[in-house]
């Protein structure tokens, strides 16, 4: 009695002496009337048993049989070369030669077959072939078909389950023909008419077209390569989905993830895990991703990170997206960039930042938009707008800018543009209500400058040298003779004027024009007088690295 999901145990059968041989071009062993050759010894020896022993075999009761398929369930002999009927106890076969059954619409061939009357099973040999319907063909050496539960096992050196523009390649196929589902588990190749897709283990869905595949999954077409550890691929709609660590490799860059799915046919994809594009201009990085493989166009949320390669501008945000062929990055929630100079660092942040790249001269254009904070090593500053250009190194504040440096100086303006020379301010032009406050700690007071333009010019270190003052001028600074001792406090008002620093104290000013002006001594000095109007000393509101990148508490 054949066990199901077992193969029967190979090897040779021996044949009882009730063995019936027929040889036949078409043949039911149901309808053989005159067609049955029985060897003419064979049929003797059974006729005279009978007549011996029937009166006690008719008296005793036969021993219960094993319970029989119905016959409409029965595996059906279409054709064959030659067939022998055995019976044996328990078990009634028939060995068929290239033969040709039916069974529930489909047909098997082989050129040797065992089919078992009692399990309804068939052991087939060489040629084997199973056709089902118009559409699946599955070919191989040898054949284990249950034809209770329709499950057919197909080995060989080569083992091919063919399905429309669909082929399937490998060692064993078990093939529940009940469901339409193939499963191999050794390695295997599926190709179609575009791809070619390997894996150590798959299930494949005839009805759905779902292939489902397990363990060193590699699908190749010639767009891309797709490599990763569990894949179910739709052949019809083209969505693959992935789980496990996955790469996606074309011309123009590679997506490595863990979760998500893409399309083959639109080169579309999607990823719920951390993700990360990577090509030649710049990479893109966040908690869940979507990408247009076309395109290269990318949309990222969480803990977003855009690196662009040529500059060493890094940004960062909760939400960001990339149009490779306009080179535009858009980034937004707890937004900030990273641009490395030399050996400094560069941090803006803003509530949305946009970056432009130029793609012939691998500069870019950078703008934050609203509550612009920005820190660097020698200078930190806030506004509501911001332009930074690494074609020219200059960066452009709007919006009520305020600027601050280590160097004890503030300055304040309508607009101020940073003018930056091997990484350092080399000089700064404010416009409209500038003011510019220099901390003088020998006297602890403050020096101030203000006009409707003001240049200031640094020096190495970023130290203040000189500050010119076009329009509207006024300055009050402190005095010293030459034993740095106070002599008193300079207010001048004059509409022009030029005025030269040292260790941020005025060593020297020129008045183009009339000046108005008068020195104080320090005894006589006003509270009043010591400050121009619209003084405001903000030192406090400077910010710092970690209010730069959203970590300050």
């Amino acid at each position: 009695m054949m066990v199901l999901g077992h193969e029967p145990a190979k090897g040779k059968r021996k044949k009882s002496n009730m063995n019936k041989k027929i040889s036949a071009g078409i043949c039911n062993p149901f309808k053989l009337f005159g067609v049955i050759h029985i060897e003419r010894n064979i049929f003797q020896l059974t006729f005279f048993a009978l007549l011996i022993f029937s009166p006690y075999l008719f008296a005793q009761k036969a021993p219960a049989q094993p319970q029989s398929p119905q016959s409409e369930d029965l595996v059906e002999i279409l054709k064959s070369d030659e067939l022998e009927i055995i019976n044996q106890p328990g078990d009634d076969s028939r060995r068929v030669t290239n033969g040709v059954f039916k069974h529930k619409g489909a047909l098997l061939y082989s050129n040797l077959a065992i089919q078992h009357i009692n399990s309804n099973v068939i052991e087939a040999f060489g040629n084997v072939r199973i056709v089902q319907g118009d559409t699946v063909t599955v070919t191989g050496d040898t054949l284990y078909y249950y034809g209770n539960t329709r499950l057919a096992i197909v080995s060989g050196k080569k083992t091919v389950l063919k399905d429309t523009k669909k082929t399937l390649t490998t060692r064993k196929i078990e093939y529940d023909m009940a469901n339409g589902i193939a499963y191999y588990k050794q390695p295997g190749r599926t190709v179609d008419e575009e791809n070619v897709l390997t894996s150590k283990e798959g299930f494949y869905n005839t009805a759905t077209k779902e292939f489902t595949y397990y363990q060193n999954v590699k699908l190749v077409n010639k767009k891309y390569t797709l490599t990763t550890d569990t894949l179910l691929y739709n052949s019809i709609n083209k969505w693959s989905y992935f789980n496990g660590k996955t790469k996606i490799v074309n011309k123009d860059g590679t997506v490595v993830g863990t979760k998500g799915q893409y399309n083959t046919e639109s080169t579309q994809s999607s990823f719920h895990t951390r993700t990360t594009v990577d090509n030649e201009t710049y990479t893109l990085t966040a908690d869940s991703l979507v990408v247009d493989g076309k395109s290269n166009d990318g949309k990222g949320k969480g803990n977003v990170v855009i690196v662009a390669k040529k500059d060493r501008t890094v940004l960062n945000g909760d939400e960001g997206y990339y149009w490779k062929t306009k080179g535009y990055s858009k980034i937004f929630g707890h937004a900030f960039v990273r641009n490395v100079v030399s050996e400094d660092t560069l941090y803006i942040r803003a509530d949305t930042l946009h970056s432009y790249e130029n793609a012939r001269d691998s500069t870019r254009k950078l703008i934050g938009d609203r509550n612009v904070f920005i820190y660097k090593s020698d200078f930190q500053g806030k506004c509501d707008s911001i332009t930074y250009d690494t074609a020219d190194s200059i960066i452009r504040f709007f919006r009520k800018p305020i600027l601050w440096s280590d160097q004890h100086y503030q300055m304040e303006a309508d607009s101020i543009t940073a003018f930056l020379v091997s990484n350092e301010i080399n000089r700064m032009l404010l416009k409209g209500k500038s003011f510019v406050i220099t901390e003088d700690t020998l006297v602890k007071q403050f020096n101030q400058v203000k006009g409707r333009t003001i240049n200031a010019y640094f020096q190495t270190g970023n130290k203040l040298k000189q500050v010119l003052v076009d329009g509207n001028g006024e300055s009050a600074y402190y005095a010293v003779d030459d034993k740095q001792k106070n002599i008193g406090l300079n207010r001048v008002e004059c509409g022009r004027m030029n005025l030269l620093f040292e260790d941020n104290r005025v060593q020297r000013i020129a008045f183009i024009g009339k000046p108005d002006g008068k020195l104080i001594p320090p005894s006589k000095i006003k509270p009043a007088e010591r400050q121009l109007d619209g003084f405001n000393w903000r030192i406090t509101e400077k910010p710092t690295k970690e209010k730069a990148t959203w970590q300050e508490k």
